[in-house]
């Protein structure tokens, strides 16, 4: 498939589920990465890596792929293929389920019917420029903790500015966005703060890159594209350093001090705002 096929592809609804050696597989769960024999260089890479499922598509001749982002990749945020977050495609034969149970496809379509997410909490960020990494640090850890409900979807954005502006189209309640944010405080200091998305709307638009992440263009992006914003949060950290001119990857003291803070603060903010509380 070429690059626009692929685009195609992922416009499509996704699917639920696939059962692959009598395992129902869903969105979020881990496999095992077996490419087919005979592929490139890159499938030889990748094989015999675990990987977490993203998505499940459904292309025009009803086959079935799986979409997945590889747990060891160092180029997850900034990419080497033209697609930063390495969004991989495979066939059901070509990935092993590790570690879940055997729902079944009842009960996989009960759970998605009854639970479908209010809130995206993105993080964003590059991990290249400093502390600009904070974003993608702190999703990680909410990932890795799994504490969060179903109500929510946690999602490592990095610098994929264009499909934080497509998943703004999902119909999230709530988008809480995890980023560095200077505001001239103590560098380490983490707050909340609401913008106003009207101002944001009103804003001149600007270009997207999209292998860059501006949050203010991609709300404004976003906005032009569906004519209206739903609630928007950010914890945001002060950073110390954002890299220079040459880059540096790895997140100061002060900013790695305060992402378990952020951890704990992202983590009772979704439970506010799921028991209908204020922020």
């Amino acid at each position: 498939m070429n690059d626009w096929e692929w685009n195609l592809l992922e416009d499509k609804a996704g699917v639920e589920y696939v059962e692959i050696g009598g395992i129902a597989v869903k969105t979020g769960d881990r496999v095992r990465l077996h490419p087919k024999q005979g592929g490139d260089i890159l499938d030889i890479a990748l094989r015999g890596q675990l990987a977490t499922i993203e998505s499940i598509e459904e292309d025009y001749e009803g086959v079935r792929h799986i979409c997945v982002v590889v747990d060891d990749d160092p180029g997850r945020d900034l990419g080497i293929m033209r697609q930063p977050g390495h969004r991989f495609f495979f066939t059901p034969a070509e990935v092993e389920p590790v570690g879940q149970a055997s729902p079944t496809p009842a009960e996989l379509s009960a759970s998605a019917s009854a639970v479908r997410p209010r809130i995206l909490v993105a993080g964003i960020g590059n991990l290249f420029l400093g502390d600009d990494g904070f974003g993608v640090e702190v999703v990680r850890r909410l990932i890795s903790r799994g504490g969060l409900p179903a109500a929510a979807r946690v999602v490592d954005f990095g610098i994929r500015g264009l499909d934080l502006a497509y998943a703004l189209q999902d119909g999230y309640e709530i988008t809480i966005l995890v980023d560095a944010f200077p505001h001239g405080k103590t560098p380490g200091t983490v707050s909340i703060v609401e913008p106003d998305t009207s101002e944001i709307a009103a804003a001149p638009n600007s270009l997207v890159e999209a292998h860059s992440m501006n949050p203010i263009n991609i709300l404004r992006m976003a906005s032009a594209m569906n004519g209206s914003l739903n609630r928007i949060l950010l914890v945001g950290c002060e950073p110390a350093f954002l890299g220079g001119e040459e880059g540096f990857m790895g997140l100061s003291e002060p900013v790695e001090a305060a992402v378990e803070e952020a951890v704990h603060a992202t983590e009772a903010l979704v439970g506010r705002l799921l028991d209908g509380a204020a922020a």
